[in-house]
């Protein structure tokens, strides 16, 4: 595939599958369950191919399951990896700064709002200790108020 030909959404999707390999979220699934929860809700939510696949990859580079270098070279559209790298939270960004992004982002909003669905997913908190639980909670809401999102 030369660097002109854009990955397809099947593509994109197997890169991230293969890039979270071995990675397990707070509760000890697999990562790629989160990520296909992402994209599946951009897509139910009337979501493009472009932020589908952008669902795919939003959390490669803040988890270094990929890199800055690689999203930056990948035949992706420029759109993909703005929002990608809206999504993705800097290491001592103040939540202000983090949620300003995503909204100077276009199409970088339904990818979090979806995000924040899944992660906020009752029966996923119930796999979480209490006070884990709780701070997360507290933390997604009040993201969630940030970015002027109404209830999940």
């Amino acid at each position: 595939m030369t660097s002109s030909t854009p990955l397809t959404l099947l593509e994109v999707e197997a890169l991230a599958r293969a890039a979270h390999e071995g990675q397990t979220d707070k509760s000890g699934r697999p990562y790629a369950e989160h990520l296909a929860a992402v994209a599946e809700g951009v897509r139910a939510r009337g979501g493009t191919a472009d932020q589908q696949a952008a669902a795919w990859l939003h959390d490669a580079v803040e988890d270094d399951a990929l890199s800055h270098a690689w999203l930056d070279s990948a035949a992706l559209p420029q759109s993909v990896k703005d929002m990608v790298l809206a999504v993705t939270k800097r290491p001592g960004e103040p939540l202000e700064e983090y949620t300003a992004r995503i909204l100077a982002t276009p199409g970088a909003l339904l990818i979090k709002e979806s995000d924040l669905a899944h992660n906020t997913d009752p029966v996923r908190l119930a796999d979480l200790d209490a006070p884990t639980r709780e701070r997360l909670t507290a933390k997604y809401a009040y993201v969630r108020t940030l970015l002027g999102l109404t209830a999940p």
